[in-house]
């Protein structure tokens, strides 16, 4: 299997495969390439309604090209642990946020949530965001407005009266319970067709049986975080002096 970066060449068969509506798995198979690397190439450049070759090849050029030039000073990214290898972390960024948008988010909003999510604090400021991911404060307060609908992020302000972005254990379940409530809601609204319609009519029973199935989910969703919140995010880790298997006081739900 080749290794390295795409060539333009390759490039230009990925753009031909997303034209011809192949799979992502057909057009690696065709290269000798992970999947993997073919979903992120399209969707860091325009998706598969707006790739393109030669922008893409002139965008992986510019983000080379700038990753070599050394930063300002007092500009730039903050920096990294001891110990990381800085490209490994960007390529799991960037592997990670293809991910988030494959399932719905929209790429910034997807950056901008990665960012927290991989960021020792899990929480940064506006203008951190801003200049960690080299974006204009606009583009970071829209996500953040996003994001925090969504529940996906908490809002905080520190001693400096700054305001700061947050992500913790408690705001991923959150923001399941948010997409539980969502699924519910769908639910109360299918079957208020129900009686609109005409019960016993076919339109009736195709909305009767969708309420049933999304009421199912979210309820079953809703049972899940509750139950993942109590075992993973209420526990103590073991303490000096502690035994493993000494029980514990149970967790008391919200």
């Amino acid at each position: 299997m080749p290794g390295g970066r795409l060539t333009q060449q390759e490039r230009q068969q990925i753009a031909l495969g997303v034209a011809d509506g192949l799979a992502y798995a057909e057009i690696a198979r065709r290269l000798d390439r992970p999947t993997s690397t073919v979903t992120r190439e399209v969707m860091r450049n325009g998706g598969p309604t707006g790739y393109r070759a030669d922008l893409a090849q002139h965008a992986t050029e510019r983000r080379t090209h700038q990753r070599r030039q050394p930063a300002p000073r007092g500009a730039g990214a903050p920096p990294r642990a001891e110990g990381r290898d800085v490209e490994a972390v960007r390529e799991y960024e960037e592997t990670f946020t293809t991910l988030l948008m494959q399932q719905g988010l929209p790429k910034m909003m997807a950056r901008v949530l990665m960012a927290l999510y991989i960021s020792d604090e899990g929480t940064l400021t506006a203008s951190e965001l801003s200049q960690r991911l080299q974006v204009s404060p606009a583009s970071v307060s829209k996500a953040i407005s996003f994001l925090d609908d969504q529940g996906l992020v908490r809002r905080e302000r520190d001693e400096r009266r700054r305001e700061r972005y947050t992500v913790d254990n408690d705001v991923w379940y959150q923001g399941t319970i948010a997409g539980a409530r969502a699924n519910l809601l769908l639910a109360e609204t299918a079957r208020q067709g129900v009686n609109i319609l005409g019960p016993g009519s076919p339109a009736a029973a195709r909305l009767e049986t969708i309420a049933r199935f999304v009421e199912f989910i979210g309820e079953s969703i809703a049972r899940a975080a509750d139950q993942a919140r109590d075992i993973l995010y209420s526990t103590p880790e073991t303490g000096p002096g502690q035994d493993r298997g000494e029980e514990r006081e149970p967790a008391e739900k919200p």
